[in-house]
């Protein structure tokens, strides 16, 4: 039996079901973005592309976490 998915992982599943993209396509979207800072990274995933707040933020801080090291 596998460990349950926790962080934010746990989001991946509804954000690809609910925006119709996968993660990868949003990691690579926050990576090439001119912004740098978490919150930033936030608001213009939630005003330009739609996302809430939740899912905004575990795409930003998963992304981060992976880049970042």
């Amino acid at each position: 039996m596998s460990e349950p998915v926790k962080g934010p992982a746990s989001y991946f599943p509804s954000i690809e079901k609910k925006y119709g993209r996968p993660v990868a396509e949003w990691t690579e979207l926050i990576r090439t973005s001119p912004l740098t800072k978490h919150m930033e990274l936030v608001s213009w995933l939630k005003s330009e592309h739609g996302l809430g707040h939740g899912h905004a933020n575990a795409l930003v801080a998963h992304t981060l976490a992976e880049t970042r090291g």
